[in-house]
């Protein structure tokens, strides 16, 4: 086995072990759709892209809309219907895994846009046929059950604001840019005052020091990575004095930045 092959070994190795055990499928439910399944003989993730309707998992009723997500485990019951106005759309996968522990019933898939992504790869691997494509796609299953188990491990907050995330990536992607509160307020569609509030809800800081932050850990990837000088860094990531830079860096990290290039 060569190099390649004994990293992707080792990489599959801490995935969980999935076989699936039917073809993965997307399907839009007819409109006088309705499921009682026999008890399940294996697992089965199903997740609803779109559509709205209700879900009976052991005598527990759930509603179900966009991003809503089962695994339904061995031996589940299972009683579905839906609105035939608004159709459920749903990926689903039957598959054994001894590894998989965590109940997953009606939990909204926070990530959904990389979700169903992942469903949609899932589905086209599968249906291509090769033994490399269908391993993939036991590796996408994989891959979902294991962000499933990330977002259940993370702290629970308040709902997503969808123009503080988009002016947080922004940031992010690019902290050399002389951003202004009042430019990413704009951006926004918020006055100067309403985006630094709920940018503070959102992320736990004002704007200003969430940039600061973001540049200093740009200036430490670039510092560990490149051959940059420091003055380089600086002026590439908006800092017109160097030494201002320099004493920013140490404010925020306790070292120096010729310190930590060392």
């Amino acid at each position: 086995m060569d190099r390649l092959g004994k990293l992707l070994y080792l990489w599959r190795m801490r995935l969980p072990e999935v076989k699936i055990n039917l073809p993965p499928q997307i399907y839009r439910c007819e409109a006088g759709w309705s499921w009682s399944p026999p008890p399940l003989t294996d697992h089965d993730l199903w997740y609803v892209l779109d559509g709205v309707g209700q879900l009976e998992l052991d005598g527990v009723m759930y509603p179900v809309g966009p991003h809503t997500c089962f695994v339904f485990q061995p031996g589940a019951q299972i009683k579905a219907r839906h609105d035939p106005r608004h159709r459920l759309r749903v990926f689903a996968v039957h598959f054994d895994c001894r590894e998989f522990e965590l109940p997953v019933r009606g939990v909204t898939v926070r990530d959904a846009v990389f979700f169903a992504a992942l469903a949609r790869r899932c589905e086209a691997s599968y249906r291509s046929g090769t033994a490399r494509s269908r391993e993939q796609s036991a590796a996408i299953v994989a891959q979902m059950l294991l962000h499933l188990c990330a977002e259940a491990e993370e702290p629970v907050t308040v709902a997503e604001d969808l123009r503080i995330s988009e002016a947080v990536e922004l940031v992010r992607e690019d902290p050399g840019h002389r951003w202004t509160v009042t430019e990413l307020a704009q951006r926004a569609g918020l006055s100067r005052s309403q985006f630094a509030r709920r940018f503070a809800a959102a992320t736990g800081l004002a704007p200003e020091p969430f940039l600061i932050q973001a540049r200093i850990e740009r200036a430490k990837q670039l510092l560990r990575e490149t051959e940059m000088s420091i003055g380089q860094i600086a002026d590439s990531l908006g800092y017109r004095d160097v030494f201002y830079f320099s004493r920013q860096y140490r404010q925020v990290t306790g070292q120096t930045a010729s310190a930590f290039r060392k």
